[in-house]
């Protein structure tokens, strides 16, 4: 078959599908968002190592594969400061191009860009650029009127970040963000859906969502695949000092045998760490195949049911802050409209999640 022409390429003829550019990029002034008094929130570990990575680099107990690999998938990971800029423009170094053939590369790979103080942020643009390129550079907001505007650069979800390097007006001011509502963070644990598979950006995955409502840090565990509830996994998470909370997603990658083997260990090494840290166990969210198949329906029931009674138990042995959540409801009733694949959720999915969940999780942590 042979390659379509160049000219037949849709951002050929509509220019909102082009990179975004500054007049002249040399004017600007160039920052490392590891500087300060830029803020890198959402990666426990970045103050120690300055890597954009969401577990240790030698982590002292060992992590399965999976694991290792997508810990270098930044997701829930945040820039965050305030700047008076008139133009805002981003250079980046990925460790590879987008690959993934059931989720655009927008949220694979790019940054996107909100606006706005808490409890006002609003979404602004997204990195465009050739989706085969590591390396690119890409505007973010250009010829705004000059005003001191908090920004909240949200990275990618499924792939490495290596740098990323902010070009600002020379004469803009950069201050650090406000703090949030609390220096306790939200660490959720889970499967893709934690991590943010298929979102469309990376503002619109469901911790990124909280984190935007709650105005608190949100500490994304979510590993591909490879959320099995691992006990040197846990004994990694907890060494996040002051957790506000833990929310145990994991059900969808474990399956019925293992769940039951890691579920109850699990908790426990996070309460040896964490004696009082509310945990919040949430069981998985619908597939499609559960309107077509009962006996993955009564697998489904019965693992919900381990989970429930796993919590019932532990709370009548006299730990109070521990819940369960069950995710049946959550994508609600017509949930196969917010599926990818017929597993994987869509923003309109994320979006009912977020909804379900934040009511929950403010009455746990208030």
């Amino acid at each position: 078959m042979s390659q379509p022409s160049p000219k037949n390429n849709t951002s050929n003829y509509d220019g909102n599908m082009r990179p975004k550019a500054v007049d002249d990029d040399s004017s600007l002034s160039w920052y490392s968002a590891q500087e300060l008094p830029f803020q890198v929130s959402g990666l426990a570990w970045f103050n120690d190592e300055h890597l954009y990575r969401r577990l240790p680099k030698d982590p002292p107990f060992p992590l399965p594969e999976g694991v290792d690999y997508l810990a270098n998938h930044p997701s829930g990971g945040q820039i965050r400061f305030q700047t008076d800029a008139k133009n805002l423009v981003v250079r980046v170094r990925l460790s590879a191009p987008a690959d993934m053939p059931d989720m655009p590369a927008t949220g694979q790979c790019r940054i996107d860009c909100y606006l706005g103080y808490p409890g006002e942020q609003h979404f602004y643009a997204v990195t465009v650029f050739e989706q085969t390129n590591r390396d690119y550079q890409c505007g973010l907001f250009v010829h705004l009127p000059q005003k001191m505007r908090m920004v909240t650069l949200n990275l990618p979800l499924y792939q490495g970040v290596e740098e990323v390097l902010v070009g600002l007006d020379p004469e803009a001011s950069i201050l650090p963000p406000p703090p949030y509502e609390s220096d306790l963070p939200i660490i959720v644990y889970g499967t893709s859906n934690t991590q943010g598979g298929c979102a469309s950006r990376p503002g619109m995955s469901w911790t990124n969502i909280l984190s935007r409502r709650l105005n608190r840090e949100f500490i994304n565990m979510g590993f591909s695949g490879s959320g099995k509830g691992e006990p040197d996994v846990a004994r990694n998470i907890a060494l996040i000092p002051n957790p506000g909370c833990f929310v145990l997603d994991y059900e969808g990658n474990a399956g019925s045998e293992l769940l039951r083997q890691t579920l109850p260990h699990f908790i426990e090494i996070l309460r040896e760490a964490h004696p009082t840290t509310p945990i919040l166990v949430l069981s998985v969210t619908p597939f499609s195949r559960e309107l077509e198949d009962e006996a993955f329906v009564q697998m489904r029931a019965r693992d919900r049911d381990f989970q429930r009674s796993t919590v019932e138990a532990l709370r009548q042995l006299g730990d109070v802050n521990i819940f369960f959540m069950d995710g049946r409801g959550v994508l609600g009733e017509d949930f196969t409209e917010t599926l990818v694949d017929g597993v994987h959720t869509t923003d309109l999915g994320f979006m009912r999640e977020a909804d379900a969940l934040e009511p929950k999780i403010r009455d746990i942590i208030r």
